[in-house]
């Protein structure tokens, strides 16, 4: 019988939780609730604004030596499914926000790369069209 759904969530330790949450907000527009947390809600159809795409969330284990993280020892990457990766990633270059200077295309999407203010790198994937 299969019991896991998908992931429900992603909890971290942070050493400034609201003001983390702020730079995420003003950064990434995360809406963040009065809890501190953000609920995505996403629609399979679509919207006005944003074509359907293969939205699907991901759980995979990494080997320890991995460098996929980038660079310091933190234990956990966090992946967000965005619009319009390149707009996005110009506007945290112009934030000063540290921003990987590659990113990637290949069948699964768009993805690029950025360092939140605790050292947490962040993965942000544009996926492809449905």
């Amino acid at each position: 019988m299969k019991y896991v759904l998908g992931i429900g969530g992603v909890f971290f330790r942070a050493q400034d939780p609201q003001k983390l949450a702020a730079w995420y907000r003003d950064r990434l527009g995360l809406e963040v609730e009065e809890y501190g947390g953000v609920t995505f809600r996403e629609d399979p159809k679509g919207t006005e604004t944003l074509p359907a795409r293969q939205a699907y969330t991901i759980w995979s284990p990494f080997p320890s030596d991995t460098d996929y993280f980038g660079p310091g020892t933190k234990s956990f990457m966090i992946n967000f499914r965005v619009a319009d990766l390149d707009a996005l990633l110009a506007k945290l270059r112009a934030e000063g926000v540290t921003v990987d200077a590659r990113t990637d295309k290949s069948e699964f999407g768009y993805f690029g790369w950025a360092m939140d203010p605790e050292g947490n790198r962040i993965e942000l994937w544009e996926p492809s069209l449905a």
